[in-house]
Formats: C-alpha cells, structure tokens, sequence
C-alpha cells in the first residue's frame, strides 16, 4: 500500500498537555480519513509538520491539511520544511500553491483575476491613522482588522468608529488585512464549499453565536450541513476556475457583500479543516473523506 502522511501541529498531539481546544476535530477527521483511505489502497498515517523533511520520503504523498500552529510565528520554518519535503514526495497541494497561499494577500491576486472577493485593504502594519483612513477607503463605519498571516480569528479585531482604539495585543502583529465588517456573517451565516480534485463534495453553513462575529467552533459559533444553490456553486466553481492549477483539496468560504451578491472571504489551500461529519456517513462510508482519498489516488495515477 502506498503511504499518505497528512502532516500535524504539535499542538494536535493526543495526550499531551495544553492540547488545543479543537482537537477534537482532528481526531474526528483522522477517524473518517484512514478507513476512507484505506478502501483505495493507501496507508493513511500522521505525521508532525516538522518531521516532515526527513521522512518525506518515506512517503507517496504528504497533505499539511492539520498544521494549524504555522500562523503564530512559524511561517518560515514551515515553508523551508515543506520545500524541503517536496525533494523527495509528492506535496499536495503543491508547494508553490502553500506558499501563495499562506500570506492572505492571495485575495488580491485573486481578485486582479477576476473572482468576487470582498473589498480588502492591505497594510504592512496596522497603525490607527491607516485604519481610521481605511474607514473612508471602504465606505464603512465598522471594520474588521486580521493578520495575513493568520487562521480561527487570532489577533483578530472588530473595530467600530468612534470606539477607543483597539490595544496592541488584540492586533495583528505584523501584516494585516482590513475589510468593512459584513452583517450578513449574523444575519445568514458564512457559506463553506469543499472541492476534492476540482469536484464539489459537500457544504455548510456556519454562523456566530448571539453577540459575536467570529463562527469558529471555539467561540461558540456553530454549523448546520447545506445544500447550495446552483448560483453559489457557480461563484465557487468561478474562483476556482482563475487558478491556473487544479488543487486536490479546497475550501472556499463566502459571505454576503454589502450589494448583496456572495464574495469570497477566505480559500483555504493548506490546513482546511474538512467539516466532514456535514458529506455524510462514518468511518469508511464517510462520502467526503471517500471522494478526497480518490483525488488524492487520482493525483498519484494521473491517466495518460
């Protein structure tokens, strides 16, 4: 059987101390993964991110789908440890899309491109005389501040006009991203896609609790399977159309602009967690974790 690594944060570790809040989703994902994976003959195993270099070869395949500490200052080691681990097995996805994709200035590539992606101002830091600037620039009086090199709200703000200014250590630390805040996130919910070798596979609707914004599981938000409409599988598919690759995995997340049509607020290309229980089915029978372990057997058996 061929070895598949999907590459871990140490943070994800079972039995260690100060285990991550959301563990839990890895192990629900390790559960469905390895059973889906070994129905096509692929040995299914986890690996740490930072192992990777020295073992990749061990490997057909490695997927850095649950390296979710890469964001708290981690970024380079991260890469150098997944260029590295490309020398000797296949990287999916692919290392130049990891490392486009990790700094979340991607949106602006995107959006030059063509795709629907909600109106983002990019700073090198976040200072107050920008962001009261960026009030203007978006035509808003609420917005919402977050690291380009981020995941799950860290160092995240929401900043309304006229509120005392947000301290240091609840911004980002670096690089950062600006967007007028989106009502549509409490009033409808943000809309979550998963693509699995350019097919679609499953969605779902995830929403904050009362009084918040952020729809992370560990904030309280909470999450409901979906059925998207031909009109929303299209604004996906039209995102995924101006890449000029075809990523085994993605996860395209869309809110509701402010004119009403759906925008892209985040496509997840490295550390996506899969929300698989809303595919349908455990274990082996699990359809998402079923149709991701095909792309990934279809990738290492191209057809002539």
């Amino acid at each position: 059987m061929k070895k598949i690594a999907m590459l871990i944060s140490q943070d994800l570790m079972p039995g260690i101390d100060g285990r991550r809040a959301d563990a839990f989703e890895f192990d629900e994902q390790v559960n469905k993964l390895g059973p889906a994976f070994a129905q096509e003959g692929l040995l299914f195993e986890t690996l740490l991110w930072t192992e990777a270099p020295e073992k990749a070869h061990e490997y057909a395949a490695i997927m850095p789908l649950m390296v979710w500490d890469y964001v708290h200052g981690k970024k380079r080691p991260f890469l150098n440890a997944m260029a590295k681990a490309a020398q000797h097995t296949k990287l999916l996805n692919s290392y130049e899309v990891i490392e486009w994709n990790s700094d979340k200035n991607y949106l602006d590539d995107l959006a030059k491109k063509g795709a629907p992606v909600i109106s983002t101002l990019s700073v090198d830091r976040v200072t107050e005389t920008g962001v009261n600037r960026a009030f203007k620039k978006l035509k808003t009086d609420h917005l919402i501040i977050k690291p380009r090199i981020g995941a799950a709200a860290w160092r995240q703000a929401s900043f309304k006009k006229g509120e005392p200014f947000p301290k240091l250590s609840e911004l980002p630390p670096d690089a950062a991203l600006i967007q007028p805040y989106q009502k549509s996130v409490v009033d409808e919910g943000e809309y979550s896609l998963l693509f699995f070798g350019g097919q679609f596979s499953h969605a779902l609707i995830k929403r904050p609790r009362p009084g918040d914004y952020r729809i992370q599981s560990f904030f309280g938000g909470t999450e409901e399977s979906y059925n998207p409409t031909a009109a929303q599988l299209s604004v996906a598919r039209r995102i995924l159309d101006v890449l000029d690759y075809s990523p085994v995995y993605a996860r395209i997340d869309l809110l509701r602009g402010r004119d009403g049509n759906l925008k892209l607020i985040e496509l997840e290309l490295i550390e996506p967690y899969l929300y698989l229980p809303h595919s349908g089915g455990e274990g082996a029978d699990n359809k998402g974790a079923q149709k991701l372990a095909k792309a990934v057997k279809r990738r290492l058996n191209p057809k002539p």
